[in-house]
């Protein structure tokens, strides 16, 4: 895909046209880490087996390609320069790695095209599956995810943090993932209007040409975690031309559908959402506790009434796993049927 500016407003329809109308993104990282065994109790968190195990890395991203993934998220998070660089290694290293969480998700990427291809060689000799395009998203935490002290789940950053403090944060880090061939910029779980703030002016003091979206956080269904309203977050990210969808993240599903509409209520871009599963985060014991965590089953119930509310993109976070985003697959692929075997039998009455 060409990832110039002029084409930036259509290369979310675009690929969405291709996929079917919808996309699904993938699920939890760093708990299918951990379900192979990584230990993750470091500040780095997932992005620590970029250094440890990017074969683990790699697995993960075909699990969730396999599972029905359309965009993969590389494991970037908390990938910093200024965090590698607290764990004793240069700046050139910090980079590489960034760059190499790309390479990584690539690389998976390439082996499940290859795998599709020589699948549909076995179905049959003159005939090839058609398979959905594979976006490779570089994944960008906040600023409080490198603090990891759990500040994305409040947006406090405290008065000595400004637009330009976050600004020169992010930036190299950017310019980075840029050049590292990711096919989309994900900026998660951004917690208050201050950071999206600095990411939108950001994205244009650096000319960035490839797309990006914008997804939030939060804990009650109307704001975002720092308190400030959804609606007014969610416009900031409509006045950056280089967001190409907008939506939340890391959000228990029950408060989806209301966020959904307070999005739409300041953007015609299309929405994305991928919620964790429901169970609420303890920032001072970096524990999940369970509440009304949501199974499989429930994003089954969920996903319908998502995308009649306006979604587009869907997916899971923290705590959901490749069965979730099979079922959200399934879900959608039912629900498409349904629509087509209607409108068929409303045109051939």
């Amino acid at each position: 895909m060409g990832l110039v500016t002029e084409n930036t407003p259509s290369f979310m329809p675009d690929f969405l046209k291709r996929c079917g109308g919808h996309a699904i993104i993938d699920g939890g990282f760093a708990t299918e880490l951990e379900r192979h065994g990584a230990d993750l109790n470091d500040p780095l968190w997932s992005a620590k087996c970029l250094i440890t195990s990017p074969q683990l890395v790699r697995r993960v991203h075909l699990d969730y390609l396999e599972a029905g993934a359309n965009i993969i998220l590389t494991a970037s998070y908390q990938a910093t320069i200024q965090g590698f660089e607290a764990k004793g290694l240069s700046k050139e290293e910090a980079e590489t790695l960034l760059k190499r969480s790309v390479e990584i998700a690539c690389e998976a990427r390439e082996i499940y095209e290859e795998n599709c291809a020589k699948d549909s060689l076995n179905f049959t000799e003159n005939e090839r599956i058609a398979t959905s395009p594979v976006l490779v998203a570089a994944s960008i935490g906040s600023y409080g995810a490198y603090l990891a002290d759990g500040s994305e789940y409040s947006g406090d950053y405290g008065d000595a943090i400004t637009v330009e403090t976050l600004k020169e944060f992010h930036r190299r880090r950017v310019q980075i993932l840029v050049n590292s061939g990711a096919d989309i910029l994900a900026f998660e779980t951004i917690p208050n209007k201050l950071e999206a703030k600095a990411y939108a002016e950001l994205l244009q003091e650096e000319h960035i040409t490839t797309p990006a979206w914008f997804s939030f956080n939060s804990k009650d269904g109307i704001n975002v975690v720092s308190g400030e309203p959804m609606v007014e977050c969610a416009a900031i990210a409509d006045s950056c031309k280089q967001v190409v969808a907008v939506g939340i993240n890391c959000t228990p599903p029950r408060y989806i559908h209301g966020l959904i509409t307070s999005i739409r209520k300041a953007t015609e871009k299309p929405v994305l959402i991928y919620p964790n599963s429901g169970e609420t985060y303890d920032a001072e014991h970096k524990e999940w506790v369970p509440s009304t965590g949501a199974v499989d089953e429930d994003f089954v119930s969920y996903v319908g009434k998502w995308r009649d509310a306006g979604a587009l993109l869907f997916g899971g976070c923290c705590r959901t796993t490749p069965n979730t985003i099979r079922a959200i697959s399934r879900a959608l692929s039912d629900k498409s049927s349904a629509c087509s075997t209607l409108s068929s039998n409303v045109n051939n009455k």
